[in-house]
Protein backbone atom coordinates (compact mmCIF):
# COMPACT_ATOMS: atom_id res chain seq x y z
CA UNK A 1 0.00 0.00 0.00
CA UNK A 2 1.44 3.47 -1.38
CA UNK A 3 0.73 5.82 1.98
CA UNK A 4 0.95 9.66 1.00
CA UNK A 5 0.94 12.40 4.17
CA UNK A 6 0.14 15.65 3.54
CA UNK A 7 2.39 17.80 6.25
CA UNK A 8 5.97 16.95 7.79
CA UNK A 9 5.25 18.20 11.21
CA UNK A 10 6.30 15.99 13.90
CA UNK A 11 3.66 13.85 14.07
CA UNK A 12 2.96 13.46 10.30
CA UNK A 13 6.94 12.67 10.11
CA UNK A 14 6.80 9.93 13.15
CA UNK A 15 3.60 8.00 11.44
CA UNK A 16 6.21 8.16 8.29
CA UNK A 17 8.20 6.64 10.00
CA UNK A 18 6.28 3.64 11.75
CA UNK A 19 4.47 3.35 8.42
CA UNK A 20 7.31 3.24 6.10
CA UNK A 21 8.39 -0.46 7.95
CA UNK A 22 5.63 -1.92 6.14
CA UNK A 23 4.72 0.48 3.37
CA UNK A 24 6.28 3.11 0.96
CA UNK A 25 5.74 6.51 2.46
CA UNK A 26 5.53 9.72 0.62
CA UNK A 27 5.96 13.17 3.08
CA UNK A 28 4.56 16.42 1.34
CA UNK A 29 5.91 19.49 3.25
CA UNK A 30 5.57 22.87 1.47
CA UNK A 31 8.59 24.26 2.95
CA UNK A 32 11.29 22.90 0.92
CA UNK A 33 14.54 23.30 3.28
CA UNK A 34 12.09 20.02 5.40
CA UNK A 35 11.63 18.34 2.20
CA UNK A 36 15.61 18.63 1.31
CA UNK A 37 16.60 17.41 4.28
CA UNK A 38 14.69 14.43 4.57
CA UNK A 39 15.81 13.75 0.82
CA UNK A 40 19.62 14.07 1.35
CA UNK A 41 19.97 12.80 5.18
CA UNK A 42 16.42 11.31 6.30
CA UNK A 43 15.89 13.69 8.66
CA UNK A 44 13.75 16.42 9.92
CA UNK A 45 15.63 18.53 12.39
CA UNK A 46 12.90 21.22 12.52
CA UNK A 47 9.81 19.08 13.42
CA UNK A 48 11.70 15.86 14.72
CA UNK A 49 15.20 16.01 15.87
CA UNK A 50 17.04 12.85 16.58
CA UNK A 51 15.19 10.97 14.94
CA UNK A 52 16.03 9.04 11.86
CA UNK A 53 13.73 8.29 8.71
CA UNK A 54 13.65 5.09 7.16
CA UNK A 55 15.17 4.63 2.99
CA UNK A 56 11.17 3.94 2.47
CA UNK A 57 9.98 7.84 3.34
CA UNK A 58 10.36 10.02 0.37
CA UNK A 59 9.39 13.30 0.46
CA UNK A 60 7.84 16.36 -1.84
CA UNK A 61 6.83 19.93 -2.14
CA UNK A 62 4.35 18.59 -4.99
CA UNK A 63 1.26 18.19 -3.03
CA UNK A 64 -0.88 16.72 -5.98
CA UNK A 65 1.80 14.37 -7.12
CA UNK A 66 2.13 13.12 -3.50
CA UNK A 67 -1.82 12.83 -3.43
CA UNK A 68 -2.64 11.10 -6.58
CA UNK A 69 0.34 8.58 -6.08
CA UNK A 70 -1.09 7.46 -2.88
CA UNK A 71 -3.35 4.46 -2.14
CA UNK A 72 -4.04 5.92 1.50
CA UNK A 73 -4.11 9.59 1.96
CA UNK A 74 -3.14 10.91 5.04
CA UNK A 75 -3.58 14.92 6.17
CA UNK A 76 -1.32 15.61 8.65
CA UNK A 77 -1.38 19.29 9.38
CA UNK A 78 -2.92 21.15 12.64
CA UNK A 79 -6.47 21.92 12.56
CA UNK A 80 -6.23 25.12 10.93
CA UNK A 81 -3.88 24.00 7.94
CA UNK A 82 -6.61 21.30 7.14
CA UNK A 83 -9.00 23.28 5.05
CA UNK A 84 -6.28 24.56 2.86
CA UNK A 85 -4.83 21.46 2.18
CA UNK A 86 -8.64 20.03 1.31
CA UNK A 87 -8.79 23.59 -0.96
CA UNK A 88 -5.94 22.75 -2.64
CA UNK A 89 -6.56 18.36 -3.37
CA UNK A 90 -10.27 20.02 -4.84
CA UNK A 91 -8.21 22.90 -7.18
CA UNK A 92 -6.14 19.10 -8.31
CA UNK A 93 -9.07 17.26 -9.07
CA UNK A 94 -7.87 15.11 -6.72
CA UNK A 95 -10.35 12.04 -7.30
CA UNK A 96 -9.78 9.44 -4.18
CA UNK A 97 -12.74 8.61 -2.23
CA UNK A 98 -11.45 8.40 1.16
CA UNK A 99 -9.21 10.74 3.44
CA UNK A 100 -7.99 10.48 6.63
CA UNK A 101 -6.67 13.00 8.99
CA UNK A 102 -4.35 13.38 12.49
CA UNK A 103 -5.31 17.04 13.39
CA UNK A 104 -7.06 17.53 16.74
CA UNK A 105 -9.49 20.69 17.35
CA UNK A 106 -12.12 22.73 16.22
CA UNK A 107 -11.59 24.99 13.31
CA UNK A 108 -10.88 28.34 14.96
CA UNK A 109 -13.31 30.88 12.57
CA UNK A 110 -15.78 28.55 12.17
CA UNK A 111 -16.12 25.72 14.74
CA UNK A 112 -16.08 22.79 12.59
CA UNK A 113 -14.86 19.77 13.31
CA UNK A 114 -12.65 18.20 10.84
CA UNK A 115 -14.95 15.76 9.49
CA UNK A 116 -17.36 18.95 8.49
CA UNK A 117 -14.46 20.82 7.05
CA UNK A 118 -14.45 18.02 5.03
CA UNK A 119 -17.92 18.16 4.04
CA UNK A 120 -17.74 21.74 3.35
CA UNK A 121 -14.80 21.70 0.87
CA UNK A 122 -15.09 18.14 -0.53
CA UNK A 123 -18.75 16.90 -0.14
CA UNK A 124 -19.44 13.26 -0.19
CA UNK A 125 -15.96 12.30 0.23
CA UNK A 126 -15.44 9.41 2.88
CA UNK A 127 -13.17 10.62 6.15
CA UNK A 128 -11.48 8.97 8.80
CA UNK A 129 -9.62 10.35 12.06
CA UNK A 130 -6.72 8.24 13.44
CA UNK A 131 -5.83 9.71 16.99
CA UNK A 132 -5.55 8.79 20.14
CA UNK A 133 -2.65 8.99 23.30
CA UNK A 134 0.16 9.74 21.31
CA UNK A 135 3.56 11.27 21.73
CA UNK A 136 4.93 11.67 18.13
CA UNK A 137 8.81 11.43 19.43
CA UNK A 138 7.40 8.16 21.19
CA UNK A 139 6.11 6.68 17.93
CA UNK A 140 9.01 7.46 15.91
CA UNK A 141 11.37 5.64 18.45
CA UNK A 142 9.24 2.57 17.76
CA UNK A 143 7.82 2.29 21.64
CA UNK A 144 4.13 0.69 22.25
CA UNK A 145 0.89 3.19 21.31
CA UNK A 146 -2.83 2.21 20.58
CA UNK A 147 -5.22 4.28 18.52
CA UNK A 148 -8.46 4.77 17.18
CA UNK A 149 -9.34 4.70 13.80
CA UNK A 150 -12.91 6.48 13.59
CA UNK A 151 -13.84 6.42 10.04
CA UNK A 152 -17.81 7.34 8.41
CA UNK A 153 -17.39 4.22 6.44
CA UNK A 154 -16.37 0.56 7.49
CA UNK A 155 -13.65 0.05 4.10
CA UNK A 156 -11.61 3.46 5.26
CA UNK A 157 -11.45 2.25 9.07
CA UNK A 158 -10.20 -1.25 7.58
CA UNK A 159 -7.81 0.49 5.29
CA UNK A 160 -6.12 2.42 8.13
CA UNK A 161 -5.97 -0.84 10.17
CA UNK A 162 -4.30 -2.26 6.98
CA UNK A 163 -1.78 0.79 6.72
CA UNK A 164 -1.06 1.49 10.30
CA UNK A 165 -1.68 -1.59 12.98
CA UNK A 166 1.37 -3.43 13.03
CA UNK A 167 5.29 -3.50 14.34
CA UNK A 168 4.27 -1.39 18.12
CA UNK A 169 0.94 0.36 16.81
CA UNK A 170 -2.34 -0.64 17.91
CA UNK A 171 -5.34 0.37 15.94
CA UNK A 172 -8.78 -0.21 16.89
CA UNK A 173 -11.99 0.55 14.79
CA UNK A 174 -14.63 2.97 15.38
CA UNK A 175 -17.49 4.53 13.81
CA UNK A 176 -18.42 7.21 16.29
CA UNK A 177 -15.92 9.81 14.03
CA UNK A 178 -17.40 12.90 15.87
CA UNK A 179 -16.90 11.62 19.44
CA UNK A 180 -13.18 10.74 18.43
CA UNK A 181 -12.83 13.96 17.06
CA UNK A 182 -14.04 15.87 20.29
CA UNK A 183 -12.40 13.91 22.82
CA UNK A 184 -9.18 14.55 20.49
CA UNK A 185 -10.19 18.06 20.32
CA UNK A 186 -10.91 18.97 24.03
CA UNK A 187 -8.77 17.31 25.97
CA UNK A 188 -6.11 20.03 25.04
CA UNK A 189 -7.88 22.07 26.80
CA UNK A 190 -8.34 20.01 29.84
CA UNK A 191 -3.99 19.95 29.66
CA UNK A 192 -3.67 23.41 29.68
CA UNK A 193 -5.93 23.67 33.05
CA UNK A 194 -3.67 20.91 34.32
CA UNK A 195 -0.87 22.54 33.87
CA UNK A 196 -1.90 25.24 35.33
CA UNK A 197 -3.60 23.70 38.50
CA UNK A 198 0.19 21.46 38.22
CA UNK A 199 2.05 24.77 37.91
CA UNK A 200 0.52 26.89 40.72
CA UNK A 201 2.08 23.25 43.33
CA UNK A 202 -1.92 22.72 43.86
CA UNK A 203 -0.71 18.88 44.50
CA UNK A 204 -2.12 15.69 42.75
CA UNK A 205 -6.25 15.43 44.63
CA UNK A 206 -6.56 18.58 42.12
CA UNK A 207 -4.88 16.53 39.04
CA UNK A 208 -7.38 14.38 39.88
CA UNK A 209 -10.57 16.55 40.17
CA UNK A 210 -9.46 18.27 36.98
CA UNK A 211 -9.03 14.85 34.86
CA UNK A 212 -12.66 13.64 36.51
CA UNK A 213 -14.34 16.53 35.82
CA UNK A 214 -12.96 17.63 32.87
CA UNK A 215 -14.16 13.73 31.32
CA UNK A 216 -17.42 14.80 32.32
CA UNK A 217 -17.16 18.26 30.26
CA UNK A 218 -15.87 16.31 27.35
CA UNK A 219 -18.68 13.99 27.37
CA UNK A 220 -21.51 16.86 27.84
CA UNK A 221 -20.05 18.77 25.03
CA UNK A 222 -19.84 15.27 22.80
CA UNK A 223 -23.42 14.15 23.56
CA UNK A 224 -24.72 17.66 22.36
CA UNK A 225 -22.93 16.65 19.59
CA UNK A 226 -24.42 12.93 18.52
CA UNK A 227 -21.23 11.18 20.07
CA UNK A 228 -22.15 8.09 21.98
CA UNK A 229 -20.66 8.26 25.80
CA UNK A 230 -18.70 4.76 25.62
CA UNK A 231 -16.28 6.64 23.13
CA UNK A 232 -15.04 9.21 26.04
CA UNK A 233 -14.13 5.42 27.73
CA UNK A 234 -11.76 4.37 25.20
CA UNK A 235 -8.49 5.79 23.63
CA UNK A 236 -9.91 9.14 22.39
CA UNK A 237 -11.56 9.51 25.74
CA UNK A 238 -9.75 8.51 29.16
CA UNK A 239 -6.58 7.66 27.22
CA UNK A 240 -6.33 10.70 25.38
CA UNK A 241 -6.90 13.04 28.22
CA UNK A 242 -4.58 10.92 31.22
CA UNK A 243 -1.52 11.25 28.73
CA UNK A 244 -1.76 15.09 27.11
CA UNK A 245 -2.90 15.95 30.85
CA UNK A 246 0.03 14.32 32.78
CA UNK A 247 3.03 13.40 29.72
CA UNK A 248 5.81 15.95 30.32
CA UNK A 249 5.70 16.08 26.29
CA UNK A 250 2.03 17.50 26.45
CA UNK A 251 2.45 20.83 24.46
CA UNK A 252 -0.37 22.02 25.90
CA UNK A 253 0.18 21.16 29.67
CA UNK A 254 3.30 22.96 29.21
CA UNK A 255 1.44 26.22 28.19
CA UNK A 256 -0.37 25.45 31.15
CA UNK A 257 2.65 25.16 33.59
CA UNK A 258 4.29 28.66 32.24
CA UNK A 259 1.23 30.42 32.41
CA UNK A 260 1.09 29.65 35.81
CA UNK A 261 4.42 30.72 36.15
CA UNK A 262 3.87 34.27 35.29
CA UNK A 263 4.88 33.80 31.55
CA UNK A 264 2.70 35.77 28.53
CA UNK A 265 0.73 33.97 26.10
CA UNK A 266 2.40 35.33 23.36
CA UNK A 267 6.31 33.98 24.57
CA UNK A 268 5.36 30.85 25.70
CA UNK A 269 3.83 30.05 21.64
CA UNK A 270 6.76 31.81 20.36
CA UNK A 271 8.91 29.60 22.36
CA UNK A 272 6.83 26.33 21.65
CA UNK A 273 8.30 26.30 17.95
CA UNK A 274 4.82 23.67 17.68
CA UNK A 275 1.26 23.95 17.14
CA UNK A 276 -0.76 24.05 20.71
CA UNK A 277 -4.65 23.02 19.51
CA UNK A 278 -6.09 23.59 23.11
CA UNK A 279 -5.26 27.77 23.14
CA UNK A 280 -6.58 27.91 19.19
CA UNK A 281 -9.70 25.98 19.97
CA UNK A 282 -10.95 26.97 22.99
CA UNK A 283 -12.82 29.93 21.91
CA UNK A 284 -14.53 27.77 19.52
CA UNK A 285 -15.88 24.78 21.76
CA UNK A 286 -16.71 27.51 24.00
CA UNK A 287 -18.66 29.29 21.73
CA UNK A 288 -20.39 26.02 20.74
CA UNK A 289 -20.85 25.01 24.34
CA UNK A 290 -23.03 28.40 24.69
CA UNK A 291 -24.91 28.17 21.49
CA UNK A 292 -25.73 24.47 22.64
CA UNK A 293 -26.87 25.44 26.40
CA UNK A 294 -23.58 22.73 27.49
CA UNK A 295 -21.69 23.92 30.67
CA UNK A 296 -18.58 23.65 30.47
CA UNK A 297 -16.52 25.75 33.50
CA UNK A 298 -13.05 24.49 33.08
CA UNK A 299 -13.13 25.32 29.50
CA UNK A 300 -14.64 28.74 30.65
CA UNK A 301 -11.94 29.46 33.09
CA UNK A 302 -8.96 28.59 30.47
CA UNK A 303 -10.49 31.31 28.04
CA UNK A 304 -10.44 33.44 30.33
CA UNK A 305 -7.14 32.82 31.28
CA UNK A 306 -6.10 32.91 27.71
CA UNK A 307 -7.73 36.05 27.04
CA UNK A 308 -5.83 37.95 30.20
CA UNK A 309 -8.90 38.47 31.99
CA UNK A 310 -8.42 36.52 34.96
CA UNK A 311 -5.19 35.17 36.58
CA UNK A 312 -4.37 31.71 36.31
CA UNK A 313 -5.11 31.45 40.51
CA UNK A 314 -7.83 33.59 39.94
CA UNK A 315 -9.37 31.12 37.45
CA UNK A 316 -8.97 28.30 39.71
CA UNK A 317 -10.74 30.52 42.44
CA UNK A 318 -13.79 30.81 40.10
CA UNK A 319 -13.70 27.06 40.05
CA UNK A 320 -13.28 26.26 43.54
CA UNK A 321 -16.08 28.96 44.36
CA UNK A 322 -18.65 27.04 42.15
CA UNK A 323 -22.16 25.95 44.16
CA UNK A 324 -22.34 22.09 45.07
CA UNK A 325 -24.36 19.80 43.13
CA UNK A 326 -24.89 16.75 42.14
CA UNK A 327 -21.80 14.58 40.60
Amino acid sequence: MRIGILGAGAWGTALAIHAASRHPVQLWSRDARVVDEIRQNHRNTRYLPGAVLPEAISADTDLPAVALAADALVIGTAVAGLRPVLQALRAASWSGNGLIWLSKGLEADTGLLPHQVLEAVLPGRAGGALTGPSFAQEVAAGQPVALTAAATETWLGEQMVAAFHHGAMRVYRSDDLAGAEIGGALKNIMAIATGISDGLGLGLNARAALLTRGLAEITRFGLAHGARPETFLGMTGVGDLVLTCTGDLSRNRTVGLKLAGGASLDDILASLGHVAEGVSCCRAVVTRARAAGVELPISEAVLAVIDGKLAPAEAVARLLSREPRKE
